[in-house]
């Protein structure tokens, strides 16, 4: 049976949420991603480098373990998809030229990683870790360390030695950014300053891994848009706005909504109100408790508050035991975010 062509400017949201990714039109020619791609070959020219990355459409930025290959998002091939990936995810990450570019460093810095073996050198041991550290689904960064240089958001460099290096590397790659200057004083300058001198030694060379396999390809992978994001609005879900609005409309429920017989006259409370009277009692008591720092607790705080205001929620409600329960969902998320690196509490498969 022959397959309908799909037009992707012409196909309704509903229609294409349906379509399988594999069965997207998409090509990296043509589209503006081929540019981002031409000038950063262009980077490596004028740095002396002979490697050139052999770019591919995934289901994410990604570089495959170990494989001389970058997958960019599929979603980047059309204006259409990025539409759907703004109007799914809130933001589309690498949807600009100065912020694909950024990525598109960071991967190549994988890439190169894996083509010259780069890790398996015991200078780069010493200087970036073990590249068998273990990935995990979070992490812990801390915001004020100068071991780290800065590139992507989050504080990327400290989620993984190989990440460190894939940062360290786009900071060097990146165009009149000067980096002695940047990090002069850092400890990060010795990363720089090897990675300076490692480029200048292989950069002629040709690679010693010339191929790679292309994982998690978009033209192989047969799950529809729909399901797609259900997964992975489910993965980050924590940057969602809407991520603590069931607990909160659970504390800051109306004492009518648990026992219908009870009294109406009470005055109802604003939900802002209470937390930012009792902010900085929280505050003192979960950072002695839990031992984390205040700046996370209190950002997590704000972000409770500005979603109540969003939210416009109030209580008649004992204000004590509002009180008490806001203070134990601030714990409980504090306390998952002290062991996991995230505030959502991983669930084990069944």
């Amino acid at each position: 049976m022959a397959v309908t062509k799909i037009n992707l400017s012409k196909i309704s949201p509903a229609e294409l949420l349906k379509t399988r990714i594999c069965d997207l039109p998409l090509n990296i020619e043509g589209t503006w991603l081929k540019g981002c791609i031409k000038t950063l070959y262009q980077e490596l020219d004028s740095k002396g480098i002979r490697f050139r990355p052999t770019y591919y459409l995934a289901d994410e930025w990604l570089s495959p373990d170990e494989e001389p290959l970058v997958g960019i998002p599929f979603y980047l091939a059309h204006p259409s998809l990025m539409k759907l990936e703004k109007k799914m995810m809130l933001d589309v990450e690498g949807g600009t030229r100065s912020w694909c570019m950024k990525l598109l460093r960071h991967e190549t810095g994988h890439a190169i990683n894996y083509a010259y073996k780069l890790h398996r050198r015991k200078k780069w041991k010493k200087i970036f870790g073990r590249f068998s550290k273990e990935y995990t689904d979070t992490y812990r960064f801390r915001p004020y360390s100068k071991n780290f240089v800065r590139h992507l958001e989050d504080y990327y460099a400290q989620y993984h030695p190989d990440e460190d290096f894939a940062e360290t590397f786009a900071v060097w790659l990146t165009p009149a950014l000067n980096w002695e200057k940047q990090y002069k004083g850092w400890k990060a300058m010795i990363k720089l300053n090897y990675v300076d001198a490692l480029m200048r030694q292989i950069g002629p060379k040709g690679p010693l891994v010339k191929k790679g396999k292309k994982y998690w390809e978009a033209a192989r992978t047969r799950t529809t848009l729909e399901k797609f994001y259900k997964k992975k609005r489910y993965f980050h879900a924590e940057g969602f706005p809407d991520f603590h609005d069931s607990n909160l409309k659970r504390i800051f429920s109306l004492q009518s909504e648990i026992f219908p017989a009870a009294k109406k006259d009470a005055d109802l409370i604003s939900a802002v109100e209470i937390i930012k009277r009792y902010k900085n009692s929280i505050l003192k008591n979960v950072a002695v408790w839990t031992g984390e720092k205040k700046y996370i607790i209190a950002d997590l705080i704000d972000t409770l508050i500005l979603r109540c205001r969003q939210l416009r929620l109030s209580t008649d409600r004992a204000e004590a035991l509002v009180l008490l329960e806001i203070s134990a969902y601030v714990t409980a998320l504090v306390m998952n975010y002290l062991y996991t690196g995230a505030f959502r509490r991983k669930r084990c498969a069944n």
